[in-house]
């Protein structure tokens, strides 16, 4: 798991859910929790968008230096 999510990654995944534990606790189940629902969704897709980016990127990494492993066989 650290392989792919650095600590800032883990410090707003936490701190999100606290607040959004917060705000359930403090205002109860309401149409106010929606809003921190929303933003407890958001905060969690753009961490998984990183993490996709970050196994495409080594993805691609590795098949570029396949790549230039081949080029240098062959000249």
């Amino acid at each position: 798991m650290g392989k792919f999510i650095d600590l800032i990654s883990l410090i707003v995944i936490a701190v999100t859910y606290i607040f959004f534990l917060l705000a359930l606790f403090t205002k109860g189940i309401t149409h106010y929790i929606l809003p921190e629902a929303a933003v407890l969704l958001v905060s969690i897709k753009l961490i998984m968008i990183g993490h996709r980016a970050t196994v495409h990127y080594i993805v691609i990494g590795k098949e570029l230096k396949n790549i230039q492993l081949t080029l240098n066989k062959t000249s």
